[in-house]
């Protein structure tokens, strides 16, 4: 994740691309999840209940096919404000992870 880090505190989010097909990811989790606050802290509890997770899972169906290891388990910063660290990180699945990612870009170029 230190990578990824370094990658973040150097290019602007609005010029990063996580996948080629971002723009689409976005737009999609925008309709799914409109109450989203990408600049929020996640809340974990929230996310990972048994309607959180029927929810994320039946959204992320639609790229099993189009996007490698869509279900892969990774770490996702709570809160965007932060760097990766021990408490600051939540395990996601990868969709997730680009999902949320992608959204902090739109909203904060500097995330």
């Amino acid at each position: 994740m230190s990578t990824y880090w370094a990658i973040l505190e150097r290019a602007p989010g609005s010029k990063l691309r996580l996948t080629k097909l971002d723009d689409e990811i976005y737009e999609s989790f925008k309709t799914e999840f409109p109450d989203f606050d990408p600049a929020a802290t996640i809340d974990e509890d929230e996310m990972k209940s048994k309607a959180g997770k029927e929810k994320w899972r039946n959204w992320m169906k639609q790229y099993e096919e189009k996007v490698a290891d869509y279900n892969f388990g990774t770490l996702l910063r709570a809160n965007p404000k932060f760097e990766y660290g021990e408490k600051e990180t939540i395990f996601v699945v990868r969709m997730q992870f680009y999902a949320i990612e992608i959204a902090r870009f739109v909203i904060s170029p500097r995330t």
